[in-house]
């Protein structure tokens, strides 16, 4: 299952969201070399976050090996700059285009609740404690942590905050039959933590790669709870939206609600 859109207006031009997704491209194809070598794994190795370099866990000038005959030397400086460096890095075009779409069609309505300036500060808040929730699980992991979806899994979690009752439309795929359905945001978002949860379970005592669950969990959890800080009333107030009693259901109509720059 793949979200395509959501029945949710937006009132704000949404800045800070295409600002973020731009900043991600650039580092992508800048920095990254868009995935070619040897760029992609020196700003994976440079930039990542490594929660068992930033402990101190992992001695400096070691080597961590990121696959076979690629091997990762650690850096003897300070690894604070990477938890946020680690949140504008990807490990592929597949990493990097679902991060962006999931942003997209979230992150508008979430700065639509805030502003510009305030989204953007919950959305490095809620990176940052994505990183350090992973970091609370897998403290001496020598595994680079790099992608900005625990910083969207804050997105996530706010926007099951504010529109839970609003549909998200799928697309699901079963074999050669593809479809689409909609849904309230509250299953589908619901649905994607609790398979972030398990994953986490799962990953528990785990030395290999893979998906940094916690950091997914961690992100969601606090931006369900940041929301409450950062959103405004003012602009909430507005919104025929939000909530779990709306003053009127959402309907194919909501284009023709009049935006503000």
């Amino acid at each position: 299952m793949f979200p395509i859109r959501d029945d949710n207006p937006t009132f704000l031009t949404p800045i800070t969201t295409i600002a973020i997704i731009a900043v991600n491209v650039f580092a992508w194809v800048v920095v990254q070399g868009m995935g070619a070598e040897p760029r992609l794994s020196a700003s994976i190795c440079q930039l990542g976050f490594i929660p068992g370099e930033l402990v101190g866990a992992l001695p400096a000038g070691s080597r961590v090996q990121l696959a076979p005959g690629l091997y990762c030397p650690l850096s003897s400086g300070a690894a604070w700059p990477t938890v946020f460096s680690s949140m504008f890095l990807h490990g592929g075009w597949f990493h990097l285009i679902g991060n962006l779409w999931f942003l997209w069609i979230f992150g508008n309505n979430v700065e639509d609740s805030m502003g510009h300036v305030r989204f953007a500060v919950f959305y490095l808040v809620c990176g940052l404690a994505a990183a350090f929730l992973q970091l609370a699980f897998n403290p001496e992991s020598a595994i680079p942590m790099v992608g900005a979806s625990g910083a969207i899994g804050g997105v996530m979690g706010a926007y099951i905050v504010l529109y839970p009752r609003v549909h998200v439309h799928m697309l699901l795929f079963l074999g050669l039959f593809v479809t689409t359905f909609a849904v309230p945001a509250v299953v589908m978002l619901g649905y994607w933590i609790v398979l972030q949860l398990l994953g986490g379970v799962g990953s528990i005592g785990a030395t290999g790669g893979g998906v940094a669950f916690w950091a997914h969990v961690g992100g969601f959890l606090a931006g369900a709870i940041l929301v409450l800080l950062f959103r405004d009333r003012r602009l909430l107030d507005r919104h025929p939206y939000h909530g779990w009693r709306q003053r009127r259901s959402p309907t194919r109509n909501w284009r023709r609600i009049d935006r503000i720059p």
